[in-house]
C-alpha cells in the first residue's frame, strides 16, 4: 500500500488549502513544492492580497470568497497570526454600470453586509481619491487584505501540523510515482501547468506576467493607510490598489493581462514602462501620491483560464488538476481545499465552471 493516499504537488494558497483539508479528514498527506510555500516565482507570492465578495453575477465565487474568508481567519487565530487586515474593500464602476448592478443583487441575495455609494458619498467617506464623473460604488466593510505569502506558509505549516509531509522537491506526472508513492497526485501548480502537462493544458492555461509597483507615502500621513484607506478595485479602469501595510509602500496593480511567462527561468525585474504606468494611474487617482517615490517593485504571474473560471477536474484515474486561479484565485484557497476534497470523497458532483470540457483555448474573460 503506498504511504500517502494522496500528493499535492504545488504548495501555493490552492495546494496548501487541499493539503491542510485532506489531512483534516484524515488522509494520509504529502504537500511538496520546488521552491516552498508563497516563493517568488509563484502566483501565491508577495506580500498582499485582495479579498472581497463582489463577483458580479459570478455568486459561485462570492460563495466560496465568504466562506474562504472565516477558515482564513479560523487558521490564522489557531496558529496565533494576525494575518488578516480588515481594511474594508471598496469596489467602483461608472454609475449604472450592469457589473456594479449585478454585484449589489448578488450580495443582497447573499446576505453579504455591503454599501452602495455614489459619488458624492465616495468623494465625502474617501478624500484621498480623485473619483472620475459618474463613479459609483459598494463597499464591503468585512472584507480587506490577506497578507499572502505569510498566509500560505501558515496554512502548510498547519497541515504539517495535523499529520501532512512537507517535502520541498520538484515533482512531474511522469516520475510521481517513484518520487512520492500515492493513490492519488493532485497537481496545484500554478503557472508550471502548462508545462508538466502540454498535452493537455499547453493551450487551456495561459501564464501572464503582471508588474506590481510600491510607492512610498508621506511619513506620518494616515490617509493611505488601514483602517483610512480601504483596498480597491475599480472594475472599468482595471486597476486595484492596496493601502500600505506594515509600511511597504501603496501598492497598485494593473489588471490587464501582461505577455506570457515561463514562471521558472524567466527574469522577474519590472520594466520602466510599468512603472510610467503606474506613476500615470496613482496620479489620476490619487493626487497627493503623484510624486511619491517608488520603494519596491515586483513581477507576479497569473495563470488565466480562458474566461476567469478556475480548472478543477479530474485528468485520469489518479490524477487531478487544481489551477487557473486568473489572477482572483488566492482568497478562494480554503473553499477550494474543502471542494476538491468533497469530489475525492465522492460527497458532490463537479461544478461545470471548473471542469475541463468547459475551457477553451481562446481568451474571452469573463470573471472579475
Amino acid at each position: 500500500m503506498p504511504p500517502f493516499d494522496a500528493a499535492v504537488i504545488g504548495s501555493g494558497s490552492f495546494g496548501s488549502w487541499i493539503a491542510y483539508t485532506l489531512a483534516q479528514r484524515g488522509f494520509r498527506v504529502a504537500l511538496t513544492d520546488a521552491h516552498g510555500p508563497g516563493n517568488a516565482r509563484a502566483s501565491s507570492g508577495g506580500e498582499t492580497r485582495i479579498i472581497r465578495m463582489s463577483y458580479g453575477a459570478s455568486a459561485i465565487y462570492s460563495r466560496m470568497s465568504r466562506e474562504s474568508l472565516d477558515h482564513w481567519k479560523r487558521v490564522f487565530a489557531e496558529s496565533d497570526e494576525e494575518l488578516f487586515i480588515e481594511s474594508g474593500a471598496l469596489l467602483t464602476a461608472r454609475s449604472g454600470s450592469d457589473h456594479l448592478n449585478q454585484c449589489v443583487a448578488t450580495l443582497t441575495r447573499l446576505n453579504i453586509r455591503h454599501e452602495r455609494l455614489k459619488l458624492v458619498e465616495l468623494k465625502r467617506r474617501f478624500p484621498q481619491f480623485r473619483f472620475a464623473a459618474g463613479t459609483a460604488g459598494i463597499f464591503e466593510p468585512d472584507s480587506g487584505v490577506l497578507l499572502a505569502r505569510r498566509a500560505v506558509a501558515c496554512v502548510a505549516a498547519a497541515a504539517v501540523r495535523l499529520g501532512a509531509t512537507q517535502f520541498n522537491m520538484r515533482v512531474t506526472p511522469k516520475m510521481a510515482r517513484y518520487q512520492i508513492p500515492a493513490k492519488r497526485y493532485i497537481f496545484a501548480c500554478g503557472p508550471w501547468l502548462p508545462t508538466l502537462f502540454p498535452k493537455e493544458l499547453g493551450k487551456l492555461i495561459f501564464p501572464t506576467r503582471q508588474e506590481i509597483v510600491f510607492f512610498g507615502v508621506p511619513g506620518g500621513d494616515a490617509q493611505f493607510r488601514s483602517p483610512q484607506m480601504p483596498a480597491w478595485v475599480d472594475f472599468d479602469g482595471g486597476v486595484y490598489t492596496v493601502p500600505d501595510i506594515e509600511n511597504r509602500g501603496f501598492k497598485i496593480g494593473i489588471d490587464t493581462h501582461g505577455p506570457p511567462i515561463n514562471p521558472e527561468t524567466d527574469p522577474r525585474v519590472i520594466s520602466i514602462s510599468a512603472i510610467r504606468r503606474a506613476r500615470t494611474k496613482v496620479a489620476q487617482y490619487f493626487p497627493a501620491l503623484s510624486k511619491a517615490p517608488v520603494v519596491e517593485s515586483r513581477v507576479c504571474c497569473y495563470e488565466n483560464s480562458w474566461n476567469g473560471d478556475f480548472l478543477i477536474d479530474q485528468l485520469s484515474e489518479n490524477v487531478w488538476i487544481a489551477g487557473g486561479g486568473s489572477g482572483h484565485g488566492f482568497k478562494h484557497g480554503p473553499a477550494v481545499g474543502r471542494y476538491v476534497a468533497d469530489l475525492l470523497e465522492n460527497r458532490i458532483e463537479p461544478e461545470p465552471h471548473f471542469t475541463l470540457a468547459n475551457k477553451k483555448t481562446k481568451q474571452s474573460r469573463g470573471v472579475y
